[in-house]
């Protein structure tokens, strides 16, 4: 059963090959054999999961057939969950019990999904390779000494590893695209807007977006499906119709324009990452698909622009995690002062602390013009450069990372060397854009992922441009050893 695609899943349940129970019970039992290699989840959830795949199972037998139900999947440890710890792998909140369901997850839920668990992640999504997390680092399936990438890299870990179908993510800065690169999945990023952050724990208020991680496109166009839609809840939420993705799946691409933006081929890219991105476009090609070279000149200022922006709206972000509402508090405070400090240094890891602190360094009264507002510039230039591709090409085109994943501990004292890597991600949330990564092949036995950009809710453009490529490759279907 674990081999089977969430799509093969749905066509199982509704052929009843097997129930929604037994398939939930065959994935528990899955996870805690395996699992302690990879350490992608912090909490199962069985109770609940076996009374979801019941309720899954009933509703079948009363004549329900929706293409999700009683499919398992777990939650990315920063969506809200009702009775559930809810704890983003930080200290802070390790005790903290949501109170209710995230958007997300509510309607998921509503679409007959079952969750098994919560999976692991960078502590408060801040970070690449899932290493920051309170829990302990995740494990790339493909090379147990190996990150799988961040900060999604629970659900990108789990679903690799063949652990459930499926999972939910979050990317601020790439962390759903680049951790799918690195294990070998497809994931994507909606546009802004697209999908509610109601509920997700905020890191950066105008980056972060919710989205799927699975094996192939087809799946993530029915998750999607069931992610998207306006929230009233949600003051970002973007009241716009939500077509149906799995429809255009098989669209021809007779006379798509690729833009492949020289920009993404300079200096930085594994060479052989490169060859790879480049049998794609031929692919592609092949398939119809016209290519054009393009430049997004401002491009080279993302990483800077990101890691002003995002640790700025970060430190505002967290400054509720004071110990005197809710989280973690310190013990026997001497006064006021005393418990925020001590609650805040306890309760918060290096990587959190820093950003924290550029963050707040960055909005400063003496500072915030000369970094903040400078950012924010940049990130419209950003925008513009896309606008300006986008008038001559349908799609962009490049390669997802610009290594494969490092080695657990390759980057824990060079901070700076692990930001590079969300070089070619980055600049999708700074505009907004949608982003999907896809598997493209392997180097030295290691996932390589190719991006694909699109226009402002062209969510299913993506899809449809994956999909065809999947239906001529096989890099997606891949396993790693052992699991």
């Amino acid at each position: 059963m674990h081999r089977l695609t969430l799509t093969d899943i749905a066509r199982a349940l509704a052929a009843k090959q097997f129930s929604a129970e037994e398939l939930t019970r065959n994935l528990l039992a899955r996870i805690q054999q395996l699992d302690p290699q990879l350490n992608s989840f912090i909490s199962l959830t069985e109770d609940l999961a076996v009374q979801q795949a019941k309720a899954a199972d009933a509703r079948r037998a009363a004549g329900e057939n929706g293409a999700l139900l009683g499919i398992p999947i777990a939650h990315k440890d920063l969506f809200c969950t009702q009775g559930i710890r809810t704890s983003c792998a930080s200290k802070m909140l390790d005790t903290f019990i949501a109170p209710y369901d995230a958007t997300v997850v509510s309607q998921l839920a509503a679409a007959g999904t079952v969750t098994l668990g919560k999976t692991n992640m960078d502590e408060f999504a801040m970070g690449s390779a899932s290493e920051s997390s309170y829990y302990g680092a995740v494990k790339n399936p493909w090379n147990l000494a190996h990150v799988p990438g961040g900060s999604s890299g629970g659900s990108a870990a789990a679903v690799a590893a063949r652990l459930l179908p499926a999972a939910t993510g979050s990317d601020t800065g790439g962390s759903i695209r680049q951790p799918a690169a690195l294990t070998n999945l497809t994931g994507i990023k909606p546009t802004y807007g697209r999908v509610s952050r109601w509920g997700m724990i905020a890191f950066a208020s105008s980056l972060d977006q919710g989205g799927p991680l699975a094996r192939n496109a087809e799946d993530c166009a029915l998750l999607l499906q069931a992610m998207a839609g306006f929230d009233p809840k949600d003051s970002t939420s973007v009241d716009e119709p939500v077509p149906d993705y799995s429809a255009g799946l098989n669209a021809g691409l007779q006379g798509l324009r690729i833009g492949l933006p020289r920009e993404y081929f300079g200096p930085g890219l594994d060479p052989r990452i490169a060859e790879l991105t480049q049998n794609v476009v031929k692919e592609l090609e092949k398939l119809g698909a016209v290519v054009k070279d393009i430049s997004l000149p401002t491009l080279q200022h993302g990483i800077a622009a990101y890691y002003v922006i995002a640790p700025a709206e970060a430190s505002s972000n967290l400054s509720r995690f004071d110990g005197a509402r809710f989280g973690h508090r310190c013990n026997d405070p001497q006064n006021l002062e005393d418990m925020y400090k001590r609650s805040r240094a306890e309760g918060f890891g290096s990587e959190v602390q820093r950003r924290i602190l550029v963050g707040a360094y960055a909005l400063s009264a003496g500072y915030y013009d000369a970094y903040y507002l400078q950012a924010q510039k940049i990130r419209r230039l950003i925008k513009n450069d896309f606008m300006t591709a986008f008038e001559n090409v349908d799609v962009i085109l490049g390669p997802t990372t610009p290594n494969t994943a490092w080695k657990i501990g390759e980057n824990s004292d060079d901070p700076v060397a692990a930001y590079l890597e969300d070089v070619y991600t980055i600049t999708a949330n700074l505009a907004g854009l949608p982003g999907l990564s896809m598997p493209a092949g392997f180097v030295d036995g290691l996932p390589v992922g190719v991006q694909l950009l699109a226009p402002y809710f062209q969510e299913g453009r993506l899809l449809n441009v994956a999909h065809r490529y999947q239906q001529v490759s096989d890099w997606h279907q891949q396993s790693p050893a052992g699991f």
